[in-house]
């Protein structure tokens, strides 16, 4: 077929085995697919003459600088006036210092949304229409360390989900580091979450076959090894669909499951040897779900500083709940290290008993009106620092359980010795007087 027996575009070419059918002019039931412009033969159209540049005067390209610094021009206008500013040197100047103005008019502002902005708005959003199943109180941490956590896992890519992780924590004997990389930290966190989770009734994120003690660090390994492969990207589903799962639990569950214990393991007893020897560390779920948004914190800073990724502490509510978790659970800390031999015993402070106190105070009276009259000594000393009725109360008990009777009667004389040396050095003091 030459290009001039070519049907037209428009035109259908019929099957030649359907002629017979369709000899009554009308159309087949399926149209054939039309011819494309390249095979008709016809010319290409020509394409849309560009637009032609506008010619404006010098004072009217002068006048538009600003409009063009603040990208308010048209696009006809815009071409014209970088047209312009490269063969007028004055003109480029000015640009350039509207440019610059315009960068301190609209300062530039991270893309990062206010870390505050989601309780911000979840207040707003409670204070109109509260919810039927309110979160309690000391789970509400936790639900915003997780959110601003999976807000990190969301911006990152691929490649930066296996950057290297250095973690560190204190162990019995020193300071110990680990390194993993960011799924590794999501895989710890999903781990030791299925704790609490196991003491709310949820399945393990572990799964049932695998049995470890109830142990942190015994449960990371466990996961890290159950995986065929380095953990990827992938890991983040299941982390945030347990947060979603355990938020869910203990808000139906209500606040009086707050006293529920969650097992964090056992450790050996001082002195003990054998398994039965072990002390269980439990903590109330109250405590458990405020420890959980700490550690949630603490680990979001590292991966953040994996990828260099600014982050911000919690909200100052959520870490004074923090902070009050910490100071309640020190003290218990060091007495047990204490009595493990892993930290020094406090120093002793020198108890003071209520009769030698007043005796001792008559005496540095008696001496500072002396001083006063004329004496060689001009300065009066400074009364005995008086011991609280806490620490009086805390020395006997220490003493009772924790000192022998030898020593008690050491102490007792020393006191009752220091007691006829006040009571004898006031008697000498109020015969001078008279």
């Amino acid at each position: 077929m030459t290009g001039t027996e070519r049907p037209e575009p428009h035109e259908e070419q019929p099957d030649r085995q359907n002629r017979a059918d369709h000899t009554d002019g009308t159309a087949p039931r399926i149209p054939l697919p039309r011819a494309s412009v390249e095979d008709a033969g016809n010319a290409l159209p020509d394409p849309p003459p560009a637009p032609q540049p506008l010619v404006l005067e010098h004072r009217v390209l002068k006048s538009l600088l600003g409009a063009w610094a603040l990208a308010a021009c048209s696009a006809e206008e815009a071409i014209a006036v970088e047209e312009h500013l490269g063969d007028c040197g004055p003109c480029a100047e000015e640009a350039l210092r509207l440019r610059d103005a315009v960068g301190l008019l609209h300062p530039e502002e991270s893309l990062d949304l206010d870390p505050g902005l989601r309780t911000r708005v979840l207040e707003s959003c409670l204070g109109r229409r509260p919810p039927r199943i309110p979160v309690p109180e000391w789970a509400v941490p936790y639900d915003a360390e997780t959110a601003r956590l999976d807000a990190l896992l969301q911006d990152i890519g691929d490649a930066e989900w296996h950057a290297p992780v250095r973690l560190r924590w204190f162990d019995d004997e020193g300071p110990v580091s680990r390194k993993t990389t960011v799924a590794g930290v999501i895989s710890h966190l999903l781990a030791v979450d299925g704790m609490v989770g196991l003491a709310l009734g949820l399945d393990d994120p572990l799964g049932p076959e695998v049995r470890v003690p109830q142990d942190p660090a015994h449960r990371t390994e466990a996961y890290w090894r159950a995986s065929h492969f380095p953990p990827t990207r992938a890991v983040r589903t299941p982390w945030r669909d347990q947060t979603h799962e355990l938020i869910r639990t203990v808000s139906f569950a209500g606040g009086g499951s707050g006293r529920l214990p969650v097992p964090y393991g056992t450790v050996p007893v001082p002195g003990g040897t054998g398994p039965e020897q072990q002390q269980a560390i439990e903590l109330p779920l109250r405590d458990s779900m405020v420890d959980r948004a700490f550690e949630c914190w603490i680990h979001a800073g590292d991966i953040a500083d994996a990828v260099d990724y600014p982050y911000a502490p919690p909200a100052p509510r959520h870490l004074h709940r923090m902070i009050d978790l910490a100071a309640r659970l020190l003290p218990g800390t060091l007495a047990e290290r204490r009595r493990s031999g892993l930290a020094t015993p406090p120093p002793r402070r020198a108890a003071w008993s209520r009769r030698a106190r007043r005796a001792a105070a008559c005496a540095w009276r008696s001496r500072g009106s002396a001083a006063a009259s004329g004496s060689s000594r001009s300065t009066r000393p400074r009364p005995p620092p008086r011991a609280s009725t806490k620490w009086r109360t805390w020395r006997w008990t220490a003493s009772s359980s924790a000192v022998s009777p030898r020593a008690t009667c050491r102490r007792r004389r020393r006191q009752r010795a220091r007691t006829v040396t006040a009571r004898r050095s006031a008697t000498c003091c109020s015969r001078r007087r008279r």
